[in-house]
């Protein structure tokens, strides 16, 4: 059965989204993403204030 990709409970801060999803083992995963063209920047932590204070925290190196 393939994965599905569903995140639900979307909120952002600044250019970074942080959406909820659950990972192969249906253990909750928090995934935060940077929107800004050309960053790249991506990461999936296990609770949603680690997620959060990644967001606040990250700098995009693309100018």
């Amino acid at each position: 059965m393939p994965a599905r990709d569903n995140f639900h409970s979307v909120m952002r801060i600044g250019p970074v989204q942080i959406g909820t999803h659950r990972d192969r083992n249906g253990q909750t995963k928090y995934a935060a993403v940077c929107t800004a063209d050309r960053c790249g920047w991506s990461a999936d932590y296990s609770s949603q204030s680690a997620a959060q204070l990644a967001a606040r925290t990250h700098r995009c190196r693309v100018r």
